[in-house]
């Protein structure tokens, strides 16, 4: 979960974010992101629930102004000297992310007019979201090829409530998330026409796309699949009938894949299913 990143103190997180416990561990069908905690956030978490009308109101004004777009506030997290919120779009293009909100400790007060957000992020989030908005009939067949699979019953997505309270991480769905490399050109056109006119059409975003400078290796679908069952480990059999399904299927996006299997659980303070067991792709499956 990469909200972090937006501590700028990296290394001091690394020593503060608790190793997953049995204790903070859940299943992930019962995960909605309750429980997620960033450091050294338990006292500015006090004074932004004071708060919360407060900062909501900063954060749509915030995304409105300053990236022509509607949001939704899900969630509110105190972190050092500031809380992270939460957002999701309203509509499409669909995506989440996040800004923070400074606050004085000191003072107790939150500091709305410091609101702001680490632009590569939300651009990466805007973009990532017009990407699956002008492909969206390839997204559809991926999406099609996940809830089959989540049909069967042996593997699961995280619940739509964690991606909203907690998830932060652009175009996602509960089985993947889309980020990509900021060389990616191919969608910088399109980008531009959004931010020019917010209400332009699919059709017009989608021929701005500059197809000949795209790049599978600029743009990831980072896939991460949970066992169904509590009693599971991550399958063997089930994560290579994954990998081979991806590398024949044709009608999918284009892009690096990149595929997490994991057990059943999730880490609520940090919300990672990453186990010591997960099955990692090692080598990107690539569909130029």
């Amino acid at each position: 979960m990469n909200s972090t990143n937006n501590n700028q103190d990296t290394e001091k997180t690394k020593e503060t974010q608790a190793a997953p416990s049995e204790e903070t561990k859940i299943s992930v069908q019962d995960y909605t992101g309750e429980g997620y905690a960033l450091p050294y956030g338990r006292v500015t978490d006090e004074i932004a629930d004071k708060n919360l009308a407060e900062i909501e109101e900063a954060a749509t004004s915030f995304f409105k102004e300053k990236y022509k777009t509607d949001v939704t506030v899900h969630n509110v997290v105190g972190a050092k000297d500031g809380a992270t919120v939460f957002v999701e779009s309203k509509g499409e293009p669909h995506f989440y992310t996040y800004a923070v909100v400074p606050i004085d400790e000191l003072e107790k007060k939150v500091m709305t007019e410091k609101i702001w957000a680490d632009e590569f992020q939300v651009e990466n989030a805007i973009k990532g979201g017009l990407y699956g908005m002008i492909f969206k009939d390839e997204f559809n067949q991926l999406d099609d090829y996940f809830d089959s699979l989540a049909a069967e019953g042996q593997i699961t997505g995280r619940t739509k409530e964690s991606i909203q309270n907690v998830g932060g991480h652009g175009f996602s769905t509960p089985y993947y998330f889309i980020s990509m490399r900021s060389k990616e050109a191919a969608i910088q056109p399109v980008y531009d026409l959004f931010m020019k006119n917010p209400e332009e059409s699919a059709e017009n975003l989608k021929k701005a796309f500059e197809d000949n400078s795209f790049s599978a290796k600029n743009l990831f679908i980072n896939i991460q699949l949970f066992m169904a069952d509590k009693n599971e480990n991550p399958d063997k059999k089930i994560f290579d009938q994954i990998i081979k399904d991806l590398e024949e299927m044709n009608s999918i996006p284009r892009g690096s894949y990149s595929f997490v299997l994991n057990d059943n659980f999730i880490d609520k303070q940090s919300s990672s299913g990453m186990g010591d067991n997960s099955l990692d792709l090692l080598k990107d499956i690539i569909k130029e």
